[in-house]
């Protein structure tokens, strides 16, 4: 909870600081935040491939295991599809970009700036941003009301590694393999997801 704070404020005082600026010209250039963006996708990598354990437990768990991420795959998307109906001035499309993100909001944020422009780029970071904070705060209340699963789910991409804390406490300490797996497969779908629906 205390990183999703920490981001939230960084993310106001941006606001603030471009506020303050009064249309100075401090635009990062786009070269910038693709190097940022390889940085953070060659460091994903070295965090999946060096947990070897991982692999070793979801070998003993089967096929059943990938049941998980793709019912959150599917449950987001059906729910973006279904919220899009209610906003008009994005279209389908893009919002399942913003929901292909699952939690992942540094590197969705990133592409869909890059693919469709700032504007969708930021409710992709606060749509994101608030599903990691609404997983961190209500996870008790996802668990009474649907099961050890829901936690995992409401966390997407973020289970594997912000929200798994709060998952392991919660949901118990078995169920932490599979948020591990769930949300390493959801974050190498997240750029792949994006841009196919943008």
């Amino acid at each position: 909870m205390k990183s999703s704070i920490v981001i939230i404020l960084f993310f106001a005082a941006g606001i603030i600081s471009g506020l303050l600026m009064n249309g100075s010209d401090l635009s990062i250039g786009s070269g910038m935040s693709d190097y940022a963006l390889h940085f953070l996708l060659f460091l994903i990598g070295i965090s999946i491939g060096s947990d070897l354990k991982v692999f070793k437990i979801i070998k003993k768990l089967h096929f059943k295991v990938l049941l998980v991420p793709v019912s959150v795959i599917i449950g987001t998307l059906a729910g973006v599809a279904a919220v899009s109906s209610l906003i008009s001035d994005v279209t389908l499309n893009e919002c399942l970009a913003v929901g292909s993100g699952f939690g992942y909001y540094s590197l969705s944020s990133i592409y869909i700036t890059e693919l469709r422009g700032e504007s969708l780029g930021v409710i992709a970071l606060l749509s994101n941003i608030i599903r990691e904070v609404i997983t961190l705060i209500a996870a008790p209340v996802m668990l009474a009301v649907f099961g050890k699963l829901a936690p995992i789910a409401a966390g997407g991409a973020t289970s594997m590694d912000t929200t798994l804390p709060i998952i392991t406490r919660y949901s118990g300490k078995d169920y932490a393999v599979i948020s591990i797996f769930s949300g390493t497969v959801l974050t190498v779908l997240v750029p792949f997801m994006v841009t196919m629906f943008l």
